[in-house]
């Protein structure tokens, strides 16, 4: 296996790699780091690094393999390099999340999730861009810059995990963690082109996050940590390392996700949500769910093009979402802003800001009504998916969006078959799954006329993840898959 072949392969496939000892652990790292150097300048996707302590884990790993020492089984991810979101504490490296006043921030503990990474062997060299506080579809902030699309360097990775995204594609990691509550996970992973799994709420801890500030200790609502690869299967075995109980309920309940459900022998039954007026999407984008849709039913599959939860209403889902996230993300605003927000809303005035910034001031009685709405939404899809298996839709109405870094967001537009459309278009399909805590696997389907990847998401039943990635790994099979970009 050549160099270039090496660094794009699999996890799964750099794993066997190691294991079988055609390649230690310390060169594996080199040839990594090599190509961050090489290229990361064009793409600024990987904005620090601790190589020397990433080589003193990969030669101590190289010894413990060669003297049989490394448990193999234990240690699934022994020698795998790999980059993490700078949202998620990582110890001997700073942790900023794109804010100026976290410059000099180097956590004295790992995120949960890091850590299990790290006690699976992988290591941690690396930490890759985002948006300020993980709060645009964009990944610029003062500390770090911008980066730019393997793909397109006119163009944004997406957001928030778009260092992550572009780090997967530019083939400088096989694996990464991202963090979705407004998408993302998914955004960046169908921008350039790689798989993302958003799971379901609450399977994976999100604890030593930035946001909030370090130390911490709430969960986010909507919010979720997933993993993010150039193959199905590698989402689905990262997967497994990172789900289960945080510490606090660790003593009294473990997780076990139950298996796929029958996907195979025309077993599947899928519901095609590819277009929707109040949403509208670039019709390439359309085209490419249906032929997804498509691709299932000479497989086999039941599809329908039409099946939707009884009595589901787009526009009011969003609303429910963006009130929803803006609670959530409503520790972003000082008092004084949120005063000001509140006026504007009273008074009929448009309300300018970034990030959730319509639901930021909601009153506690008025988030019961919505959290209400959310539960009723749920028990909608619940009932859907006893008759179908998966939904696929959409990840956002265009491809890779031009760079555009001006304030506010909200004023902030996206061209979509040439018509100015709300810079937060790109949420809404998004937010429709993630605010009633569905899993979702996004995977790569094809390329746009303008030669940027599309993809899509397969949205299934809550806590049912792996027919999720069973439905993706299909589509994997069927349409492609990963691409790499034409970097060399």
């Amino acid at each position: 296996m050549d160099e270039t072949s090496l660094l794009y392969a699999s996890a799964e496939q750099q794993m066997a790699e190691l294991r079988s000892g055609r390649i230690a652990a310390r060169e594996l790292l080199e040839l990594t780091v090599q190509r961050v150097d090489r290229l990361n300048t064009d793409f600024n996707l990987v904005v620090a690094t601790n190589v020397e302590a990433a080589r003193q884990e990969a030669a101590t790993i190289d010894d413990d393999r060669a003297s049989g020492r490394l448990d193999e089984a234990q240690s699934p991810l022994a020698g795998l390099p790999m980059t993490v979101k700078d949202s998620f504490m990582v110890t001997g490296m700073p942790t900023t999340s794109g804010a100026e006043e976290l410059r000099d921030y180097v956590p004295e503990r790992d995120a949960d999730t890091v850590r299990r990474l790290k006690s699976a062997g992988a290591i941690v060299f690396g930490k890759t861009n985002l948006p300020i506080y993980a709060g645009d579809v964009q990944s610029f902030n003062q500390v770090f810059g911008t980066s730019n699309n393997p793909w397109d360097v006119t163009k944004s990775v997406g957001g928030s995990s778009g260092g992550s995204a572009g780090a997967l594609a530019a083939g400088f990691t096989a694996l990464e963690i991202g963090s979705d509550i407004a998408g993302s996970i998914r955004n960046p992973a169908g921008m350039c082109g790689v798989v993302g799994h958003k799971p379901s709420y609450g399977v994976v801890s999100g604890r030593g996050q930035i946001p909030g500030p370090p130390g911490t200790l709430t969960l986010g609502d909507i919010a979720v940590v997933g993993p993010m690869a150039r193959t199905v299967a590698d989402c689905r075995n990262a997967l497994q390392l990172l789900a289960g109980p945080n510490d606090w309920e660790a003593a009294a309940w473990s997780l076990q996700l139950p298996p796929a459900r029958q996907v195979t022998d025309s077993g599947l039954r899928v519901a095609v949500w590819a277009d929707d007026d109040y949403c509208p999407v670039d019709p390439e984008i359309k085209d490419a769910v249906i032929a997804a849709g498509e691709s299932l039913t000479q497989a086999g599959a039941h599809v329908d093009m039409s099946a939707r939860p009884n009595g589901f209403d787009f526009a009011k889902a969003d609303a429910t979402f963006e009130d929803l996230l803006g609670a959530a993300l409503s520790g972003s605003w000082s008092p004084a802003e949120l005063e000001d927000i509140t006026d504007a809303l009273t008074e009929g005035r448009p309300v300018a800001g970034g990030l959730g910034v319509r639901g930021a001031a909601l009153r506690h009685r008025t988030w019961l009504s919505r959290n209400e709405r959310r539960l009723q939404m749920r028990q909608s899809w619940l009932r859907f998916f006893n008759d179908w298996d998966v939904v696929l839709a959409p990840i956002s109405p265009t491809v890779a969006i031009p760079h555009d870094h001006s304030d506010p967001m909200s004023d902030r537009t996206i061209l979509v078959t040439g018509q100015e459309r709300p810079y937060t278009d790109q949420l809404k399909w998004m937010g429709l799954f993630g605010v009633v805590y569905l899993p979702v696997t996004t995977v790569p389907v094809g390329l746009h006329s303008s030669g940027l990847p599309i993809g899509l998401q397969v949205v299934g039943p809550y806590l049912e993840d792996h027919t999720c990635l069973a439905v993706a790994e299909l589509l994997e099979q069927t349409m492609g898959g990963f691409v790499a970009p034409p970097l060399g």
